[in-house]
Formats: structure tokens, sequence, C-alpha cells
């Protein structure tokens, strides 16, 4: 593998060639600069694939530079890293909200914390999640759009497809998981247990032996977090390692986000074979759709690696697919009519909406788009 380059930005000179000498030992490549102004001509010069900026520059401020390399699309997605000696909680908001993807404060944790960062930095990139299992993303914009519910028969029916592939969905929307109500899993296992956990337990063959496999669903899950005390002790920072030992063991990894984007998810989204945007029919909605893509299209994602859903979950009223369209300025692949209480009898049953009316108009439409998304997922990996 080809030796990582990392661009040291801090003005103090004893500050960062102690940093660089630390980075070297890890036989990094390292590139230094006390300059704002050098540190950007550095970084689209000479490509380093991480830089850690001490925010509280004289030139320039360290969110002016990550707006700047954010707001290129040579470095929308260069993983970014806040330094700093400012221990303000309104400073580290505000780098976080510019664009970087850690703010660690300078202390005697700082180097222990600024190598946990990196390791996991490097190890959550574009080309790690284009091995392993194909990963789809289900988000939305706004809370009662039926993602978790549309997430999880989707899976089902993908799973149902294709008996020989195995499939993970994982509940990542916070504070309260809503997959395990669905399928009616009521187990102990979860997303913040299992970050819990060491990294070395977690392991392709742990994986495959300890998530529970869902009765009538085909699928397995990692469930989210049960109440919104426990989603407080969510170890953030191996989540990314878990996706990519659930890529490791599994043919599909569908991971519900709901409407929970953060740093967290953001780099999932970025990162995925394909994501499944679901919208309502509202004009809320759509706005704050409009919103989130507007977001996600300055952050390097493509239109074609999203696959948007327009779910009339909350009655026939609402914008139609064309003016839903003309106002996202996107493409709405499928469109589920609406179920009535239909959706919510399958799901208080746990049942998947095909096992439970398997005549319904709908049942025929999420069969189908089952198809589409592992076709697209497919072709979205396809060099």
């Amino acid at each position: 593998m080809p030796q990582k380059k990392i661009l040291v930005i801090d003005a103090d000179v004893a500050s960062r060639n102690f940093i660089a000498r630390r980075l070297q030992e890890q036989h990094f490549d390292v590139l230094q600069t006390g300059s704002g102004k050098e540190g950007l001509i550095f970084t689209w010069r000479d490509h380093p694939d991480l830089v850690i900026v001490d925010p509280t520059l004289a030139d320039l401020k360290g969110e002016e530079i990550a707006a700047k390399l954010r707001n290129d699309t040579r470095t929308a997605n260069l993983p970014l890293i806040a330094l700093s000696s400012d221990p303000a909680t309104v400073r580290s908001r505000s780098c976080l909200e510019a664009g970087f993807n850690d703010y660690i404060l300078k202390s005697g944790d700082a180097v222990s914390l600024l190598n946990d960062a990196i390791s996991r930095l490097f190890g959550f990139s574009g080309e790690v999640m284009k091995q392993g299992g194909l990963t789809i993303i289900f988000l939305s914009a706004k809370g009662g759009t039926g993602t978790s519910s549309v997430c999880a028969n989707l899976a089902m029916n993908i799973a149902h497809q294709q008996p020989d592939a195995r499939l993970a969905v994982v509940d990542m929307v916070l504070p309260v998981g809503s997959i395990a109500s669905i399928v009616g899993y009521e187990g102990s296992q979860n997303i913040v247990t299992m970050a819990g956990l060491l990294p070395s337990v977690v392991t392709p063959e742990f994986l495959r032996d300890k998530l529970p496999e869902i009765k009538n669903w085909h699928f397995s899950l990692l469930a989210g977090s049960p109440d919104p005390e426990l989603s407080n002790q969510l170890n953030v920072e191996r989540v990314w390692d878990i996706i990519k030992v659930l890529k490791e063991s599994y043919d599909y990894v569908l991971v519900d986000v709901g409407r929970s984007l953060s740093r967290i998810t953001l780099p999932l989204i970025q990162h995925a074979d394909l994501t499944a945007l679901l919208i309502s029919t509202d004009a809320s909605t759509i706005s704050l759709t409009k919103t989130l893509w507007d977001y996600l299209a300055k952050k390097g994602v493509k239109p074609a690696s999203v696959f948007a859903i327009l779910n009339r979950a909350m009655g026939l009223e609402g914008l139609s697919k064309a003016e839903a369209e003309s106002i996202l300025g996107i493409d709405i692949n499928v469109t589920i009519p609406y179920l009535g209480t239909n959706f919510a009898f399958a799901n208080s049953h746990h049942l998947p909406f095909t096992i439970k009316f398997p005549n319904d108009t709908a049942s025929i439409i999420l069969q189908e788009t089952a198809k589409e998304i592992a076709v697209l997922a497919h072709k979205a990996r396809t060099p």
C-alpha cells in the first residue's frame, strides 16, 4: 500500500514538529507549514491524504480553511482534523460545522486521540467501501416518511430473491432505533453494545455467529439503541469499524440512518454503493429534502448514486411525483402508493408487507424495487 501523506498546519513550531515526529514514527509521509494560505496551496498541490489544522492560525481561521477545501471538488471529501489550543465549545462546534471530521483539544491525550481519529478516517475510505458487501443507505430529511419500514421490507425482498446471499440490516437511527419493533426482535444485541466491544472481538466470524437472523425476514439485524439513555453511551468511533467488518461478512449491508445526518453517517452516504432517499408528498418534507439534497451534492454525492422513493405514507394528499421532481431537481425512481392502515397492520404483526398482503399492488412494487436497487448497487460497484 502506498505511504499515506499527512499535512500539518500549525503556527506553533514546537507543536507542529512534535506532531510531525509522532506521525513519522508511524511511517507517514509528513508535510508542514505554519500558514493557512500555504496550507491551502500545499493541499491542492501536493494532494495529502489527510490534513491536521490548528484552527487558531493568524492568517486564516481553521473554519475558513475547511470551507474552502470542502467547496472545492478536488478536496471535498478530504479527511480534516482540527487539533486545537482553543477549548471553547463554540469553537469546536463551528469547526465541525465548517467541515472538520474531528475536533481534538491539545492535551495529554491528544496524541492518542489523534492516532484513533487517523486510524478511523483512513480505515473508512472510498477504497474500503468498495470492498466486500454492497452498502445501501436508507435516508430521509424528515421523520414520518416510513424509512425504517421501507428499509426492512426491501431488505426482506432482496434476501428472498437472492437466497444464497447473506444480508444484514443495521439500524443507526438515533436516539431510538425502530427496525427491531417492526420485525419483532427483543434481544439485547444492538449497535451500542456492539460498539462497546473490543475491535479484536468483533470479527466476521463473530458477527455471523452473534447477529440474530430474523424469522420471516431472511436477514440478520444489528438493532438500534432501545432507548435514548443508552444511545448516549454509543462509542461512535467504533461505528466505521463495525460497518467495515459487516461488509467482510455479508453480501449486502443495508443501513437505516433515518434523518440522522451527522459526521457519523455522512461518510457512509458519501461512499455507499447506493443511497435510498425516502420522500413524503407534503410540501414541508419536499422542502427539507431539497435542502438535504443540495447539501449532499456539495459533499460530492452524485445523482446516479441516489435512488429516490416517493412514499405516500401520510395519505393521498400532497404534491405529485412531477411536482416533487421539479422542486428537487432529481428523478424519483419509484412511488409507493398510499397503503392506508395495511403497512401499520403488517408492522404490528412483525411481518413483511409482501407476506401479509401478497396480492396488494404495493407488494409487487416492493418486489420490483428490491430487484432494481440490487441491480443498481451492483452496477455502481462495477468498474
